[in-house]
């Protein structure tokens, strides 16, 4: 852990199942050791889940809540509302889940828990696929990345999830890498000061399922931020952008990026065009909502009641 900022409290223990190299473990450390021992997790069918484990033998120290793919906001809401009965308020309730549990399966009921404003920290491991059963695609999956329901590569776009949890007003949304653990630190703490809904999607490279080298996770994670296919920003109330980290060259092409996967392996050149398209327009767009990391947002912050 040298360089990055943060103690580790004994919150994750190793001995644990995810793969070789996999990025996700080092993930849950730095969030679980941030958010300390006062805590109830919910964790769907996921990597997420293999990873915890299950009782009585866990790697995760706090309580796990294991519910179904589907309805792992909808738990944790009761969860925290069964806590603020016994006038634990402070106690925080987070979620583990993947992306097929939040940009698919789950969406439903995260939906209708940010509508509630549930005081519930939802973390989604973004994989890009149905990591866990085999690797086929999800919603979340790339334009052209081959897996095992798009043997020819995938031919539509990644669901934009955080416009679409931004237009819901959510009190707080994030993009957050393993590259990037003191970002990642910097924004569960900020997150566990804010009252109501609060999303970080987090990008966890998936080793056998997009075709990496065993070393090469957290490198693909960098340069999916620095390339600018997934930059770091945060979101206040749908309104509010900040953007943490991203494009480091604004003529910095993806190449790198796909190379290091061999999920891209099909890709034509009017594939590598049309991707390098859209993460331009993509970052074009933040660009023009956001601010840089040391500036202050010109751009109102509205509170759900001032909204109403």
């Amino acid at each position: 852990m040298k360089n990055i900022d943060y103690e580790d409290q004994g919150q994750f223990c190793s001995g644990h199942v995810a793969c070789p190299g996999c990025s996700e473990p080092v993930t849950i450390r730095v969030i679980l050791n941030t958010i300390g021992d006062d805590a109830i997790g919910v964790v769907s069918p996921s990597c997420s889940a293999m990873i915890s484990g299950g009782y009585p033998i866990s790697s995760v120290k706090v309580p796990m809540f294991h519910t179904t793919l589907e309805s792992a906001a909808a738990s944790a809401s009761g969860v925290k509302r069964a806590l603020n009965a016994r006038n634990k308020r402070d106690t925080t309730v987070f979620c583990f889940v993947g992306d097929g549990g939040t940009y698919d399966i789950g969406l439903q009921a995260l939906s209708s828990a940010i509508e509630r404003n549930e005081d519930i920290l939802y973390f989604c491991f973004d994989n890009e696929g149905y990591m866990n059963t085999g690797g086929q695609k999800s919603s979340s999956t790339p334009l052209g990345a081959v897996t095992g329901s798009t043997p020819e590569g995938k031919f539509t776009q990644k669901k934009n999830m955080v416009e679409i949890l931004a237009a819901h007003r959510t009190p707080y949304v994030a993009t957050a890498s393993p590259s990037h653990l003191n970002d990642l630190k910097a924004k569960v703490e900020k997150a566990k000061t804010i009252r109501g809904t609060k999303v970080i999607i987090v990008l966890i490279p998936c080793v056998p399922g997009w075709g990496l080298a065993e070393d090469g996770a957290v490198r693909t994670a960098r340069k999916a931020v620095e390339a600018g296919v997934f930059p770091l920003f945060e979101i206040e109330h749908g309104e509010r952008v900040r953007i943490t980290a991203g494009r480091i060259d604004e003529d910095l092409r993806i190449d790198g990026y796909l190379k290091e996967q061999s999920r891209y392996r099909r890709l034509d050149a009017g594939r590598v065009a049309a991707l390098q398209s859209e993460v331009d327009q993509q970052w074009r767009r933040l660009r023009s909502a956001a601010t840089t990391a040391d500036e202050t947002s010109s751009i109102p912050c509205k509170t759900p009641t001032q909204a109403a």
